[in-house]
């Protein structure tokens, strides 16, 4: 029962996201940026979830010419542009400035959702306690998001759901046990440790586990530079990964300690002038409640490429399927299955089948346990959670259900996603008719590919314009024509690689430890870094209508105001390329 001795507030909003992880955040951000209200409730003091500095765990999801766009990348530019010593604080204070200072969207931290009340099917409020307040919170909207991870709103509203995993006859799934159990991938605590001039010393505490050979810890890698982390120092998947939760946190730290220990004390593992710099009290978690939407993604969905006629995101990892047993399990942690990059994620598995008004997103969404291993990772959730507020934006628009906008608008929500530079597998961009009916010139090359519609490498084909700086590229117009925006995608390199002690490897958002003279990690190359449009108006005159300075975001749609008969795009300077190369080039 809610007390009436403590503060109340009321809030109304069009669509209520519950959970503030990567999934969260984007869809809270998305559906607020397409002009509708909307209020994100996180039971957390720093936004990310297992991508915040509370839990610290890289991003990563599909691989090569796929890598993710849309939100997601635009807040990994917004780190190398702010960031480029990879401290974790300000990583949270970029995740915090997109949604705080996001226009119709309102922010409620440190507030667990924890009550509901409905008319039959549909969820009229969720109530939220803030800790740091002492105050209930009661929002009312017309569409919910469950990106909480641990779906809470499930068992609230009733909504059907599953834990564990399926029987291997049920969907004809090899990955899965003959049996099926409630067994699930388990929690990690990551630890990060820093490179220094001098020896140092580690004393465990008592509590601490003992691990004093190698053969204690068998098929565990003893790494800690460069692109290797912890993952492995997990446990909980053979209990009950939520309801013990404090427990296996208790487990896992005396663990993380003592693996640490055993690394410094007992044999020569090359971490004399190491330290321990972080541990993670809030431990990361892969697996516990999924919903069941219209459609459940299977491990045989994955490996066929998911080609839906509804996708509206794709995954690329491989099917990573964690042993239950964690660090107590001998054997080898994990099997990489194979999957394809990328294979399409149906729209029908980012709602709920028996609550009318619930979306979810992230590692909660209608797939089996086999093809979970997949999809859970963050930069997965991040483009479902994405298409999760946009399809919200939608049901606003036509003040209907999620799987109304599954029904009669899956188009409309794919094409807004593909204009918001979410890449959808077997679909291109249309071009507006303003562009399509006008002519593109440019001052060297052939910029036709810039209104091919797809924007980033594909099958072998570049689909860019490159050119020298001062170079330009203008679409001329028929006639005088007016122009509310301006559409442009820089290249960010997709597949740019981070430095380190380690050679070569595919960049992360963060690092997971810190050798000495580690490189930073910079605005990309690639990147324009100053450019200018013009609008040439009716009596033939030019006239400067935006200029960047300094820009590093892949995708820049500027909102404009003018009657022209042509948009010029000049490329003054890149951050390090000699070529600057643009995707593509549009007005509207």
């Amino acid at each position: 029962m809610i007390s009436d001795k403590l503060p109340h507030v009321n809030h109304t909003a069009e669509f209520c996201v519950v959970g503030g992880g990567l999934a969260g955040l984007a869809a809270a951000v998305a559906a607020a940026r397409h002009g509708t209200n909307t209020i994100l409730i996180h039971d957390r003091p720093v936004l990310g979830g297992n991508a915040s500095s509370e839990c610290r765990m890289w991003i990563s999801g599909a691989r090569k010419d796929v890598h993710e766009t849309g939100i997601v990348e635009e807040l990994k530019l917004e780190n190398n542009y702010r960031n480029p010593e990879l401290n974790w604080h300000i990583w949270d204070t970029i995740l915090y400035e997109i949604a705080h200072f996001q226009p119709n969207l309102t922010v409620l931290m440190n507030a667990s959702a924890c009550n509901v009340t409905m008319d039959k099917n549909t969820v009229k409020t969720v109530d939220a306690w803030q800790t740091t307040t002492q105050t209930w919170h009661h929002v009312s909207a017309k569409t919910f998001a469950d990106c909480s991870g641990d779906s809470i709103l499930a068992p609230l509203t009733g909504a059907d759901f599953r834990i564990g995993r399926e029987a291997r006859a049920e969907f004809n799934e090899d990955i899965q046990p003959e049996q099926a159990d409630n067994k699930t991938m388990g929690l990690s605590c990551l630890i990060q440790v820093r490179e220094l001039t001098r020896k140092t010393t580690f004393i465990p505490p008592k509590w601490a586990n003992k691990y004093l050979t190698d053969d204690d810890l068998p098929n565990r890698g003893h790494a800690f530079r460069g692109l290797n982390n912890f993952w492995w120092i997990e446990l909980g998947g053979e209990d009950d990964s939520i309801h013990d939760t404090e427990i296996i946190t208790k487990r896992l730290l005396a663990a993380a300690l003592g693996v640490w220990d055993h690394i410094k004390n007992h044999g020569d593992h090359g971490a004399d002038n190491w330290a321990l710099d972080w541990i993670g009290f809030l431990p990361g978690k892969r697996e516990s409640r999924r919903y069941l939407g219209d459609h459940i993604l299977t491990q045989n969905d994955v490996r066929a490429e998911g080609r839906f006629h509804d996708v509206v995101a794709y995954g690329g990892w491989s099917m990573d399927d964690h042993h239950p047993g964690g660090l107590n399990f001998k054997g080898q942690p994990t099997i990489f299955h194979p999957a394809p990059s990328p294979y399409g994620i149906p729209f029908r598995c980012l709602y709920s089948r028996n609550i009318d008004n619930l979306l979810v997103a992230g590692r909660n969404i209608s797939v089996t346990h086999a093809a979970l291993s997949s999809t859970r990772v963050m930069g997965t959730c991040a483009i479902l959670g994405q298409a999760a507020g946009t399809a919200a934006a939608i049901a606003t628009k036509y003040n209907c259900t999620p799987r109304d906008v599954a029904k009669k608008h899956i188009e409309e929500l794919q094409d807004i996603l593909l204009d918001d530079d979410c890449f959808i597998p077997g679909l291109t961009r249309k071009i507006p008719a303003t562009t399509k009916n006008a002519t593109i010139t440019a001052s060297e090359g052939n910029p036709e590919v810039l209104v091919n519609g797809c924007d980033r490498p594909m099958d072998g084909h570049d689909n860019a314009w490159s050119a020298k700086p001062k170079a330009w590229v203008k679409i001329s117009f028929k006639q005088e024509t007016h122009i509310t925006k301006v559409r442009i995608v820089f290249d960010s390199d997709l597949n740019r690689k981070g430095q380190g002690d380690c050679g070569n490897f595919e960049e992360r958002n963060l690092l997971s430890n810190y050798p000495l003279n580690q490189p930073i990690r910079p605005v990309p190359n690639t990147l324009v870094k100053k450019f200018s449009v013009l609008a040439q108006l009716k009596d033939q005159s030019w006239t400067t209508i935006h200029e960047e300075h300094g820009a590093h975001q892949r995708l820049v749609a500027i909102n404009v105001d003018v009657n022209c008969i042509a948009i010029k795009l000049v490329l003054h300077e890149t951050w390090g390329d000699e070529l600057c190369k643009l995707f593509a080039f549009q007005a509207s």
